[in-house]
């Protein structure tokens, strides 16, 4: 099974912050920075000293901080601090009763605990403070965990973030769970310099920070060189270079400036504790594309988003607009109110009713309610989408996604905003990527030409085109495998990264000459993904002038892996990759583990059936996937699996029956068509195989696997120019493999 990422560590349950880029003196002009850095600065490394250091220097700066949601991102638990009702109240949502009241000093809440009964909690810490702040609970082995009851600071009152949903305590999401950990999921973005420590044997946290809330040395970085340097003489007569000794300074590069906000405004995967500060984002992190996955098929925001993956898709990001541009990067507060601050860009004449046809001084004239929409999270969080895009009320019709016309006009249909914009701009919309990436991530026998269209297109958005490329791996066809083989050498890393990702899905002749350079990849991520590739072959596979290269980055790729072990996914990740190397007691060990973290991950069944059959535990197998079965009896993968179980196992008679419910589950999966039809062809129900091959074909008619077994099926019935049809789509999307050498030649391909 393909790795799978872990997607928003920093996500789920945790208060968003703004976007911040503080700003440090770095003073006068380059013609009088020398050009010593801080190698030369000191010979040590630089240490964190704390915020106070900063304030005699910058009073405004450190005043507005002291305003700001990263100075309250978190503390601790005191009654200057503490938002909520802690009189004695009690609170009853989803069956659950709690209750929250003091004692000795301290704040508790009794509530249902992991073993489904009521219990006192102490409150350790609160986290945030608008317009949500949650709470801190202290469990054994260094856990922190984030209560899903929370306090609404807009409208003070209780509040479950699950409203309507109650979540079972052996729930992964449930709040004592692992998706709530407050180490791996939230602390990283709450504190300054957070140490995680997580001890993989003894299943432990020791996480420590210099700083409990995120300072000044959270964007600059530590400030012992600053400082220093700040007490030379050299600098009291005059001198400057770059920065002052530290990370970042005043006019910073936009993208320096944007690396700085993105690990904390993105929802991605962290690479290291190790943070490198380079100009390239994926040496530290691999953000999350816009897939379907999370967002809606245009890009729009959809699942809990952090700003990052939308703002890079923007015309603002690609024209050097940056976070500080619209945030005072102190504060965290915008540097003007309604549209004042957009017309300090944009012309006079898109403030007017010409432009937006609304009144003046209505919600429907403010810009940020036709080019931000705003979605909600976590129960009362309203966060707007920072693509600043124009509405699209055509692509409403014809593909359902949502605009902010209908959105507001609740009451009408997007035909008739699509009717009024054609009326107030004219029948032509300006090309937007969404135009291709829509129907590209249908999947459908339409998607490939928009996909492959986008991917080439180098004046889009970069992670539009990574998404398009990530599409692209479903599309297993010789086109779409050239167009992968080319973006391996695109000038985008996130696009190379997918790339690389993608092309996991093909046979390796397409890949494995083509990929090694990519092992010496200038950017983190794409070493590590081109490890990972080239993982599941053989040592010598590898030729002798890239072992070095791939060495170094397993490497990588194994630190990368064994960071993620405290979360139920990263023991899922290095278990998929100790399978891949045959080590299948290894990957046993991991899959269980990551099973006793989330007890729902029904993938990890999957994957660990399959290392129990490595080793002919096949009623350990079995027992696997008829458990997954049991969790979610409509997943059609469940069914395949056991089918292919069955089959190995020679209950014949069970396999049909379990190919058979993943066909009428709508598996779209050629892979189980083509093994049914080949059971059935063993048994000799031809017309009946036939049937199911064509039911595969109708899915994906470029599939190699389907090509083959009809073309089989048809040559075996003396039917050759049924067969040749098959023959000669297989001929075009894998020529060069062996196995089909010899059905070309019996047909006089």
């Amino acid at each position: 099974m393909k790795r799978r990422e872990i997607i928003g560590l920093l996500a789920l349950g945790c208060v968003v912050l703004f976007t911040l880029f503080t700003l440090f003196e770095s003073c006068s002009s380059p013609s009088e920075q020398k050009q010593q850095e801080d190698n030369n600065l000191h010979n040590t490394e630089a240490t964190f000293i704390g915020s106070v250091a900063c304030q005699s220097c910058h009073t405004k700066e450190f005043k507005d901080w002291k305003k700001s949601d990263h100075f309250l991102a978190m503390d601790h638990a005191t009654d200057s601090t503490v938002l909520g009702d802690f009189e004695n109240t009690t609170f009853k949502a989803d069956g659950i009763t709690s209750s929250f009241f003091k004692k000795d000093g301290k704040f508790y809440m009794n509530t249902e605990g992991d073993d489904g009964k009521n219990h006192d909690y102490e409150v350790k810490y609160v986290f945030g403070y608008y317009p949500l702040q949650q709470y801190l609970i202290a469990f054994p082995g260094g856990r922190l965990q984030s209560t899903r009851l929370s306090w609404d600071s807009r409208n003070k009152k209780w509040f479950h973030q699950y409203t309507g949903e109650k979540i079972h305590h052996t729930d992964w999401l449930h709040w004592t769970g692992n998706s709530q950990n407050w180490n791996t999921m939230c602390a990283s973005c709450h504190s300054t310099n957070l140490q995680k420590n997580y001890d993989f044997t003894k299943d432990t946290y020791n996480t420590t920070w210099s700083e409990i809330n995120v300072s000044c040395e959270s964007c600059h970085g530590p400030g012992s060189q600053h400082i220093s340097f700040i007490n030379t003489p050299e600098y009291k007569a005059g001198t400057r270079i770059k920065n002052a000794g530290l990370q970042y300074g005043k006019n910073t590069d936009p993208q320096l400036l944007l690396n700085t906000c993105a690990p904390c405004h993105a929802r991605k995967t962290d690479l290291t504790s190790k943070f490198l500060h380079t100009d390239e984002i994926m040496d530290n992190m691999i953000p999350q594309i816009i897939s379907t996955e999370f967002y809606f098929a245009d890009g729009q925001i959809n699942d809990e988003d952090y700003e990052y993956s939308s703002f890079v898709q923007s015309k603002m990001f690609h024209n050097n607009v940056r976070c500080s541009s619209c945030h005072n990067p102190h504060s965290g507060k915008l540097i003007a109110t309604g549209n004042t601050l957009c017309m300090s860009c944009h012309k006079p004449e898109y403030n007017t009713e010409k432009h937006h046809f609304h009144a003046i001084n209505t919600e429907g004239a403010q810009c940020i309610n036709c080019h931000m929409q705003t979605k909600t999270y976590m129960g009362n969080d309203h966060r707007r989408d920072h693509s600043f895009r124009i509405p699209r009320p055509d692509q409403s019709v014809k593909f359902g996604t949502p605009n902010a016309c209908t959105t507001c006009h609740q009451n009408k249909k997007p035909s008739w905003a699509a009717d009024a914009v054609t009326k107030w701009y004219g029948p032509t919309r300006t090309y937007h990527f969404s135009d291709d990436l829509i129907p590209g991530s249908k999947l459908d026998d339409q998607s490939e030409k928009h996909l492959l269209k986008l991917v080439a297109d180098t004046l889009q958005p970069e992670i539009a085109r990574a998404t398009a490329v990530h599409y692209l791996g479903n599309m297993l066809t010789q086109e779409s495998a050239t167009a992968l083989v080319r973006a391996l050498q695109d000038k985008k890393p996130l696009v190379r990264y997918h790339a690389v990702q993608a092309l996991e899905n093909f046979p390796p002749e397409v890949w494995q000459s083509v990929a090694l350079q990519n092992l010496s990849d200038n950017v983190r991520a794409v070493r590590i993904a081109t490890a990972d590739l080239y993982h599941r072959l053989p040592a010598e596979a590898i030729p002798p002038a890239y072992r070095n290269a791939y060495a170094a980055a397993d490497h990588e790729n194994r630190k990368f892996l064994h960071y993620q072990t405290d979360f139920a996914v990263g023991n899922v990740m290095l278990a998929d990759y100790e399978l891949q190397g045959g080590e299948h007691l290894n990957a046993i060990t991991l899959y269980i583990r990551g099973l006793k973290k989330d007890s729902l991950m029904n993938y990890a069944r999957l994957n660990l059936s399959a290392a129990y059959n490595s080793i002919g535990k096949n009623a350990e197998a079995l027992k696997t996937l008829t458990d997954a079965a049991s969790i979610d009896p409509k997943n059609d993968r469940v069914f395949y699996n056991l089918g292919l179980l069955h089959y190995e196992m020679n209950n014949l008679h069970a396999a049909v029956e379990n190919f058979q419910k993943a066909v009428r589950l709508g598996s779209t999966n050629t892979s189980l068509y083509y093994n049914y039809g080949l059971l059935l062809q063993q048994q000799g129900k031809l017309k009946e195989a036939e049937q199911v091959l064509l039911s595969g074909y109708s899915l994906n008619q470029q599939a190699a696997n389907i090509n083959y077994a009809l073309a089989y099926l048809y040559a075996n019935q003396n039917l050759p120019q049924k067969a040749r049809v098959h023959a000669l789509t297989l001929q075009k999307v894998a020529p060069h493999n062996p196995e089909y050498q010899g059905l070309f030649r019996s047909l006089g391909i």
